[in-house]
This record gives structure tokens, C-alpha cells and sequence, in this order.
């Protein structure tokens, strides 16, 4: 089987999740995707340090540069007759800004609990065009991953076994930030939380409209895990000050995951499922109880199908305008 990872940095839930699929099954051929060699090599020597006979492979790509994401599908496409799994972890959160006014009133009003675990009311961002001329976050946390699935719907689909695609979502994927007249969320500060909840929309088109054909989408939250993006949010030393508190808030907060590992609990899980039998409006939580215990959680995704189908049609009309105007990168 042929698993290919897209992930944003040489670590965290992506280097993770990686070891934890060849403990589950050692005969699988890694394929990791990184934005440059030398953190694709140094992941790939990270993996055969611990599994030194796994086969890994790797391909360079930006998923916030549409012409890197063609680029690599035509790379793809002549390396690999298929692909099983797929899982669309590469994301970004810049320049990300704690409210403290707002965490202190949430600890007044008994809410603090609620927004420590979904971040809501008390993170925001501020977002940038790219070269493409799009934002920042909406094209590398979910159009570059569009555009990458719907190029290789020819090694996804139509296959003797289901082909899966694993999208990572998040807790902080909100109704609220997101609209469909601006979709990229050009006009907000909450580019991450718009993100992600467009990705939770995506997924359940997705399954709507491939799943005949034997392509599966899932989403999962790995939980709020340590990596290099949480420590962009607040200073390392404040981090290490919070460490306590936040393994006490895991007795109360099943998300807490804090390590990669525990993060990419979810993602193993689906590994080893059949997706006939996964429910397309569920998204699976990786959590850890206080003790220290990984497990999986599911519930129920908070999406309005019918936006779900209107932004899909978006996105359709985006990739058309793409596609004609890297033309000379199609095959």
C-alpha cells in the first residue's frame, strides 16, 4: 500500500503519525511530502532511524503554491500506478494573537473551559494574499489539498480496494467564522478557524460525490498537541509554565493531547478501519484522559450540507481558473 503524508514541517503530528503507520503495518510504501529536500531528507532519516527496512520516498511540495501542488501530481502520477491513503495534514497558522481580555472574561463567566479547548473568542490571525494572488491559509490549510485530490482522482479512484483521503481538521473549525461570500476569509482575523471548517464542508462533498467510485474522505482533530505551530501562539518559556496546568486541564479536557503521538491517534485509527461503515458527518477526535490513556472520540460535524455543495461549487470554479492559468504544467 502507498501512503502518502503531506506535512507542513519534519515534525510534530505528521512525523508522528508516519512512525505510528509502520508500527501498524511495516509492508506499506511512505511517501512524505514536505516544502523543501532538506526537510524531506531529514524527516525520511527521522522514519529509518526507528524503521530502518521501511520503504520511504519523498516528493518537494508547497501546498500554498498551486504551481508546486501541479508540479507534484505530475510527479506523482509517473511514480505511482495508486494510492491508498492520503492524509492532508499540511497547515499554517500566522502570526497568531492571544486575546487575554477575552480569556479573563471567559474565566468570570464560566466559559474559560469552552475556549481553551476550541480557542473561540480568544485566538485570532492575521492572513496575506500569496503569489496566486489568494489567502495565505484558505490555499495551504485546504485548496492546495484540492487541488492535489482532484489530480489525482486517477490513483484515488476506481480502484479494486477503497482509497481513503484523511483531512486534519480541528476543534477551532467554527460555523462562525466562515462565509460563503468570502470564503477565503479575506475580511476576518479567524483565517485558521475559516479554514478548517471549510475543510469539514469539503469532506462531506467529497463523499457524496466519490465515494461510488471507491474514494473515502474522513476528518479528524488531533487535539491541542505541542508542536512547532502551538509555539508560535505564546513565548517557549511561557509554554513550559503552562505545562502543569494544562496536564491538570486534561482531567477535565479530552483533548488535550499535548504530545504528537497522542495527536495522531485518530488518523491510526482510521487506518485500520472500513470506510463502507464510517458515518461522513462525523469527525474523529483523537483525545488522552487524564491518565494518559489515547483514545478515539466521534462527533458529530456541525455543517449545513446544503452550504456544503454551494462552496464545493466554488472551489470547482477556482480550480478551473487555476487550471487555465498554469496550463502549460497539465500533462
Amino acid at each position: 500500500r502507498v501512503v502518502s503524508d503531506t506535512m507542513p514541517l519534519c515534525s510534530g503530528v505528521g512525523l508522528a503519525l508516519c512512525r505510528r503507520l509502520l508500527e501498524e503495518d511495516g509492508r506499506i510504501h511512505l511517501c512524505i511530502a514536505c516544502r523543501n529536500a532538506q526537510k524531506n531528507e531529514a524527516t525520511r532519516d527521522l522514519i529509518l532511524a526507528s524503521h530502518p527496512a521501511a520503504q520511504v520516498s519523498t516528493v518537494e511540495v508547497d501546498l500554498g503554491n498551486l504551481a508546486s501542488v501541479l508540479r507534484v501530481v505530475r510527479e506523482l502520477r509517473c511514480r505511482f500506478q495508486r494510492l491508498d491513503f492520503v492524509y492532508l495534514n499540511a497547515g499554517i497558522m500566522p502570526n497568531p494573537h492571544v486575546n487575554f481580555k477575552a480569556l479573563w472574561h471567559g474565566l468570570l463567566t464560566g466559559k474559560v473551559l469552552h475556549m481553551l479547548t476550541t480557542a473561540e473568542g480568544i485566538m485570532t490571525q492575521t492572513d496575506r494574499l500569496n503569489g496566486d494572488g489568494l489567502q495565505e491559509v484558505f490555499t495551504t490549510n485546504l485548496f492546495g489539498h484540492f487541488m492535489l485530490v482532484r489530480q489525482l482522482e486517477s490513483l484515488l479512484c476506481s480502484n479494486e480496494k477503497p482509497a481513503r483521503l484523511i483531512w486534519t481538521s480541528s476543534s477551532n473549525a467554527r460555523e462562525s467564522a466562515f462565509s460563503l461570500s468570502d470564503f477565503q476569509h479575506a475580511k476576518g482575523q479567524e483565517s485558521y478557524s475559516s479554514s478548517k471548517y471549510a475543510t469539514d464542508l469539503t469532506s462531506v462533498v467529497l463523499n457524496r460525490k466519490f465515494n461510488k467510485q471507491g474514494l473515502y474522505s474522513s476528518v479528524v482533530c488531533p487535539g491541542l498537541v505541542m508542536s512547532n505551530m502551538t509555539y508560535r501562539i505564546l513565548p517557549v518559556f511561557l509554554w513550559k509554565l503552562l505545562m502543569p496546568i494544562m496536564w491538570l486541564i486534561r482531567f477535565f479536557a479530552r483533548t488535550y493531547t499535548l504530545t504528537p503521538y497522542n495527536g495522531a491517534e485518530a488518523h491510526v485509527w482510521l487506518f485500520k478501519q472500513k470506510p463502507e461503515y464510517l458515518d461522513p458527518l462525523i469527525k474523529y477526535h483523537s483525545c488522552t484522559s487524564g491518565l494518559g490513556k489515547s483514545y478515539v472520540e466521534p462527533r458529530k460535524m456541525d455543517v449545513d450540507e446544503e452550504i456544503a455543495e454551494k462552496f464545493y461549487q466554488k472551489l470547482l470554479e477556482l480550480e478551473k481558473q487555476t487550471l487555465e492559468r498554469y496550463s502549460d504544467l497539465l500533462d
